[in-house]
């Protein structure tokens, strides 16, 4: 297909496949496998079995690394085929129990019990102190260590698969220099709401064992709830935490609107992937964008004469 090479190897034979248009190459930021969609042409040589290694690139640059999952006949000679990627694995469920462990710890633990294969992982610091995991998924796992870094940190991480490699990097070394504009693709919807994921005042609490007592720790907007309304969120500071400092952490990832931007067939670029940052410069009605929004997904459509890709992406001003 002119620009994109896809490889299949099987029991130690490697196979340069025939594939039909499109390839579709999926992503998101987080709780999912990459995806691989495809379809080859069946000849006397191509032979290949579910679990076996698929390997794309496109224009000489590497996208995707993962395996072989669903193979589907259509006709005798076309083979549509669904690969993931290493992520898929984290759908495994297990129970740990773990103390004073970082975030990139628990990640390291994980891809060393389940015999995963480690890229760049970030220190993400923060430590801690202890945490029960009861029959979770990896995904669950990784999530409530990479929420309670964020929320005492302020600090965001995307754990991905870098073509057969799991890496967790800070969303801030995501950002790309592309810019998305009203001329970027055919059509678009945008969405800014305070029903979801917005709070402008944190109340958080600790009942402290020496003293006996509930200690109370409240940050607040008052701009904001004189607008909105006054929305709060509570929750618990957990051992080791530090409960002003997660309180205010909070406060600056929720106290905005959520936004959300959906544009389809924007020109393509290989770089973009679920957690990614990419400028954004558009007239939406209420307001003017002119800022980084991230990737929550994205989907890659590689055809011969055309490359093109599907955006929805969130946020905005906590990400600048």
């Amino acid at each position: 297909m002119g620009k994109g090479r896809l490889y299949i190897t099987s029991r130690g034979r490697t196979f340069d496949c025939a594939v039909l248009e499109p390839v579709i190459w999926e992503t998101q930021r987080k709780g999912s496998p990459g995806k691989l969609e495809f379809s080859v042409i069946k000849d006397k040589v191509l032979g290949f079995h579910e679990g076996d290694e698929v390997y794309f690139e496109y224009d000489g640059k590497p996208i995707f690394n993962g395996f072989v999952f669903t193979k589907k006949r259509s006709n005798n000679r076309i083979i549509s085929v669904t690969a993931f990627d290493q992520l898929w694995y984290f759908k495994n469920k297990d129970t740990y129990t773990y103390k004073a462990k970082t975030a990139s710890q628990v990640l390291q633990m994980l891809i060393k019990d389940f015999r995963l294969q480690a890229g760049v992982i970030a220190d993400t610091k923060y430590v801690i102190a202890s945490r029960v995991e009861d029959n979770t998924d990896l995904y669950g796992i990784m999530d409530n260590a990479l929420s309670m870094t964020t929320q005492n940190t302020g600090v965001l991480y995307v754990l991905y698969d870098d073509c057969g490699k799991l890496s967790l990097r800070d969303v801030k070394m995501l950002k790309l220099d592309l810019l998305i504009d009203a001329e970027s693709g055919e059509t678009f919807d945008y969405t800014s709401s305070i029903a979801d994921n917005t709070y402008n005042r944190i109340k958080l609490s600790r009942e402290n064992k020496e003293t006996g007592k509930r200690e109370i720790f409240i940050v607040q907007h008052g701009e904001n709830i004189n607008q909105w309304g006054m929305i709060q969120y509570t929750d618990k500071v957990e051992d080791g935490e530090n409960g002003a400092a997660k309180a205010h952490a909070l406060l600056s990832l929720y106290n905005q609107k959520s936004r959300q931007l959906h544009i389809n067939s924007v020109f393509g670029d290989i770089r973009v992937r679920g957690g990614s940052l990419v400028g954004v410069q558009m007239y939406l009605g209420d307001l003017t964008v002119s800022n980084y929004m991230m990737v929550e997904t994205v989907k890659h459509t590689f055809s011969e004469g055309d490359y093109r890709m599907d955006l929805k992406l969130i946020g905005g001003e906590f990400i600048a």
